[in-house]
């Protein structure tokens, strides 16, 4: 509790010295210290007896940068206020109960590598549970009869024991060559090179700790790119269902085959249940054991194609979808206790809202509308849930199963809320190309509608991808905002939460009606009467950044400044330098030999046109983006700095696809508002 209230105190010391002059009412703009510092609430996991919810508290210290996370606990009725189960100095997470509530699992840093530990259900008794020199990795599963844990770990895939991955692990480490033999395709993903481990599932006994391998072999199970919700057990605890790519080395890198495997929980050859041609994830077993409720798309190739839920039937083999309208992805799901009902998530109008469906099939009823729904937990006549939007932060919340009586359960940000002037986003709509488009305005605080202000336009990534109503710890529309800006964020083609039509316009199509909108979008907001459209900048990340890129090379006089991070400059190169292919061989219709992508690289490539820039750039990439690769942020600083146009770059020797480190994120930001500010 001491080390808490002393990051707490960091936390409002940082706040206050960042605080930016008071708005409305007394209250201040929001700081960069407000977004770097603010506790992090996440992960809520409700007991089996209804009684007590887990989530997990990520703190910052502002000074240091370093993060912890803890384990809390709060009465599901919101009777008493949360309180600390499982700290430490270093971070605990992925809080599990089993299935009677007596014990909880969870991973943790603590002692070296991450992972298992156990705890009674008060939080004491704690005992470490695996000791793999990879460590463990979630997702965490417990078997219905509480005799043994599954979970991820990585390993050689010619190892057919720990006792092989620690040796070959431990000479890698020792070894002063540091090389990279490469034999197949996705030897990299994101942030990591992975030229010679696997994701594997393991099981471990409860008690004692002992792992078993259950998918040997040269495969990813799960597959590099599938996150949580991989694994799951049967209610009998005898067969363990798990996702993987089959299709062999090499192939996974183009194809996005991810299907669903069981296998015996003592291990045993698997059994491939899913055919389908495109992605099948996150398996469910019903209560019963007999269907197993699946995500799954039906386009081979397209990652950003349509989510269904599938239900399998495991004795006839048949497949059901749950329903196909109306058009919602679904984001994730889980099965009611008593396997009537479908509890899920879906995007609608830039907003993940709450649903349920018959676990038989028909129409979903929608029970809850966001910000940003998450992490759902269903009682028996009650749902936990953590919600966010564009000026809250996630907390953790209950509501009674038809969506009424919405009752928070943490508070955890309300202090530091309390004093921030936020200005309340507007979602707006106008018509171009035949079609409406939203987009989000944010004015800033103690907004004065007889001023002019300059506008900042912010392009989302992807290119499916959304500005949606939710708390953002990266780009952050409501900090934007504060620097004095009218933010807007438009949700054009390729924008998720609008229908698959739209999402699927994007393909093929970069620089084409896309731009015809987020051009719209800029027209209408030049046009208010509080803005200034003589001083309009732009600023996107990943496509947002090839958007960034491109807008420059076609409007060279029209912006007066811009931000473009780990944005696509050469579409050639990087379809060549990105780990996943499959992206780009759907995105622009073949490989660089292929007509019709050298036809899309010669019509929609950024670098082509750069000569034309004359727009005052701040180039930010990373070292570890294997996404959009270093390279593309240093050809565009290269052909601007050549052309004389006004210029600098940041480049992350230490990060990703993302800014993620607490310090490097304020350095981040101080450099992104100060080169704006600069110009507008």
């Amino acid at each position: 509790m001491m080390r808490s209230r002393m990051v707490l105190a960091i936390w409002a010391m940082a706040a206050g010295a960042l605080a930016a002059p008071l708005g409305g009412q007394g209250k201040r703009a929001m700081t960069i210290g407000d977004l770097i510092v603010a506790p992090r609430i996440s992960d809520p996991q409700l007991s089996p007896d209804g009684r007590t919810v887990l989530f997990v508290q990520t703190t910052t210290d502002g000074k240091t940068g370093q993060r912890n996370a803890d384990i809390y606990a709060v009465p599901a009725d919101g009777s008493l206020a949360p309180r600390p189960l499982i700290t430490g100095d270093k971070s605990e997470s992925t809080p599990r109960w089993s299935a009677g509530g007596r014990q909880i699992a969870f991973l943790s840093n603590r002692d070296g590598a991450t992972q298992i530990y156990l705890a009674d259900a008060d939080g004491g008794h704690i005992q470490k549970l695996t000791s793999l020199h990879a460590g463990a990795q979630g997702p965490l599963v417990w078997a219905p009869d509480g005799s043994k844990i599954a979970f991820v770990s990585d390993v050689h895939p010619e190892c057919a024991d720990e006792a092989c991955n620690r040796r070959k692990f431990e000479e890698a480490e020792a070894s002063p060559v540091k090389l990279h033999r490469l034999t197949r395709l996705l030897y990299r993903h994101w942030d990591e090179w992975r030229e010679n481990v696997r994701h594997h599932v393991f099981v471990a006994a409860v008690p004692g700790g002992k792992s078993r391998d259950l998918t040997p072999g040269d495969f990813d199970s799960p597959p590099t790119q599938q996150e949580g919700g991989a694994i799951a057990f049967s209610p009998d605890s005898r067969t363990v269902a798990f996702v993987s790519n089959r299709e062999g080395n090499d192939k996974e890198a183009w194809t996005t085959n991810n299907d669903v495997y069981l296998v015996a929980a003592d291990g045993g050859e698997p059994r491939q249940l899913t055919k389908n041609p495109a992605a099948d994830t996150h398996p469910v077993f019903s209560p019963d054991g007999r269907r197993l409720f699946t995500m799954s798309q039906r386009r081979a190739g397209f990652e950003s194609d349509r989510w269904y839920l599938d239900a399998h039937d495991l004795q006839g083999g048949t497949r059901r979808t749950l329903f196909t309208s109306p058009d919602l992805s679904v984001s994730e799901f889980t099965v009611s206790a008593d396997g009537s009902s479908v509890w899920f998530t879906a995007g609608q109008r830039a907003r993940t809202n709450l649903f349920t469906v018959p676990a038989a099939g028909g129409a979903p009823r929608r029970v809850l509308e966001g910000g940003s729904i998450g992490g759902v937990q269903p009682g028996e006549d009650f749902v936990v849930f953590s919600r966010s939007s564009l000026v809250a932060p996630p907390e953790i919340y209950r509501a009674a199963a038809d969506g009424t009586g919405v009752k928070p359960l943490t508070r955890t940000n309300e202090p530091w809320l309390k004093a921030v002037d936020f200005s309340q986003p507007e979602s707006l709509t106008v018509t171009v190309a035949g079609g409406p488009v939203q987009y989000w305005l944010i004015k800033p605080p103690n907004f004065d509608g007889s001023r002019k202000y300059p506008v900042v336009f912010l392009i989302h990534g992807g290119p499916q991808g959304v500005w949606p109503d939710a708390w953002s710890t990266r780009w952050n529309p409501s900090l934007w905002a504060a620097q004095g800006w009218v933010v807007a964020a438009p949700n054009p083609s390729g924008s998720t939460t609008f229908g698959q039509a739209t999402v699927d316009r994007i393909s093929g199509n970069w620089a084409g009606r896309v731009m015809a909108e987020i051009d719209g979008v800029v027209a209408a907001v030049s046009k208010m009467p509080f803005t200034d459209s003589t001083r309009l900048g732009i600023a996107g990340a990943s496509y947002g950044g090839y958007a960034v890129n491109w807008i420059l090379g076609q409007q060279p006089a029209k912006y007066k400044a811009a931000v473009t991070h780990d944005g696509v400059f050469n579409l050639e190169s990087m379809s060549m330098a990105t780990e996943e292919l499959w992206f780009t061989e759907w995105e622009f219709g073949g490989r660089p030999w292929d007509l019709k992508a050298r036809a899309q690289f010669a019509k929609f490539s950024p670098h082509l046109h750069a000569h034309k820039i004359r727009t005052p750039t701040l180039i930010i990439t990373s070292e570890l983006d294997y996404r959009v690769p270093v390279d593309q942020g240093l050809q565009m600083f290269t052909v601007l700095r050549r052309n004389g146009v006004p210029s600098e770059a940041l480049v992350f020797p230490d990060e990703g696809h993302w800014v993620l480190k607490a310090l490097n994120s304020r350095v981040w930001h101080d450099a992104v508002f100060g080169w704006l500010g600069k110009y507008l």
